[in-house]
């Protein structure tokens, strides 16, 4: 049954004026209002050529629908929250996020949704952003750069909101049933190739720069690292946190070459770091990779713009955001076909279900979703 409050309308492109409503739109594709509501509301139950009609109809009178009126038929706002847990001078200084957010507002955009971007930048926006995202204002979100005691899960949680993460969960509680949903690349596997091509080329005093290890990704780089070595607890003066920052890259390869003046290699937890431990380098007069052989993470831009280029290991990060915007739309819509395939479920090589190797049909429900790993590969360049 249709709603009697509903109002729709469009913006005149000539200017001042009446504006089409719902009626104008039936009289000029000879339907029911009732029909054409049911068509821009994407309801079943309309003949593929009455479909046709009331869309030509649309397109002929510009016509828009009024989004308050749609929300109350629909029960949906038609946007998307965006939360990245840093500080806005992280975000639009790294070029990971803005790489992940092409990736999520492409998909987005493709789906008619709204993305709106949330960042923490104090202790007191997560009581802004628990109160924004439990008063209704977005169908879902999306996190990530998540910290082990980071807050936003739980609200989340408690607010009902369908939510998929980018990175894997670390935060307490994140192992109860039912698991969160997310994306991410093999961070562990990603490190492994890096040391291991470092040890094939004879380097043996090989340190690492993390991130910092409060974020799974840090952690589990660090863990493909010790994995290679083949110690669990490699020399500790070896290790230093770069807290995922050029600057952060810098000052900790300055404090390993004070501890290690005789490393030969440095694995770099992401490009970012790499660019500041290359600048270290050459003021120290380290030779790049005659000396010292660099391996980074990621394969963004700075990699290639590297003195030397830089070897790195690549995870695509644009088809990250995608496939977190994929899961989440899923999420809001089981009726449409997933859109996850050729990523890896976080059992191992799987389809996007992550408990068989083929792909799902359309039917699949949200029940059915589950986290995504995506594969990291070597990139070789001049650095090591």
């Amino acid at each position: 049954m249709e709603s009697s409050g509903e109002e729709w309308m469009v913006a005149d492109p000539n200017g001042p004026g009446p504006r089409p409503t719902l009626e104008a739109v039936a009289a000029l594709a000879g339907v029911s209002r009732a029909t054409v509501s049911r068509v821009v509301n994407g309801g079943a139950g309309v003949r593929a050529a009455v479909r046709e009609r009331v869309h030509e109809a649309v397109a002929a009178l510009g016509y828009v629908p009024n989004s308050a009126a749609r929300s109350l038929v629909t029960r949906r706002t038609g946007a998307v929250a965006v939360v990245i847990a840093e500080p806005e001078a992280r975000v639009f200084s790294d070029p990971f996020f803005g790489r992940q957010l092409r990736g999520i507002s492409r998909e987005l955009a493709a789906a008619d949704t709204q993305l709106l971007l949330m960042l923490v930048e104090r202790p007191a926006d997560y009581e802004r952003i628990g109160r924004y995202l439990s008063a209704g204002h977005v169908d879902g979100a999306l996190m990530f750069s998540l910290h082990r005691d980071d807050p936003l899960p739980a609200m989340a949680e408690r607010a009902g909101l369908p939510t998929v993460y980018g990175g894997r969960p670390g935060w307490a509680g994140a192992d109860r049933a039912p698991r969160p949903l997310y994306v991410d690349t093999d961070n562990r596997d990603g490190a492994r190739q890096a040391v291991r091509h470092l040890l094939g080329r004879g380097r043996r005093r090989i340190a690492v720069i993390t991130g910092p290890l409060d974020q799974t990704s840090a952690e589990d780089r660090l863990d493909g690292y010790r994995d290679a070595l083949g110690t669990p607890e490699p020399d500790p003066r070896l290790i230093a946190d770069g807290g995922f920052t050029a600057q952060g890259g810098e000052r900790a390869m300055g404090r390993l070459l004070d501890a290690v003046p005789d490393l030969d290699a440095v694995f770099v937890c992401s490009d970012l770091m790499a660019s500041g431990a290359l600048r270290t380098l050459r003021a120290r007069g380290r030779r790049v990779p005659d000396e010292v052989a660099v391996v980074g993470y990621d394969d963004l831009e700075p990699a290639a713009w590297a003195d030397p280029p830089l070897t790195t290991v690549r995870q695509d990060v644009e088809e990250m955001g995608q496939l977190m915007a994929r899961l989440l739309l899923r999420l809001l819509d089981p009726r449409k076909p997933a859109g996850v395939d050729g990523a890896e479920g976080a059992g191992g090589p799987h389809g996007a279900d992550g408990a068989t190797g083929g792909e799902r049909g359309p039917g699949a429900g949200p029940a059915e979703l589950a986290p995504v790993i995506t594969k990291a590969r070597l990139v070789v360049r001049e650095s090591a």
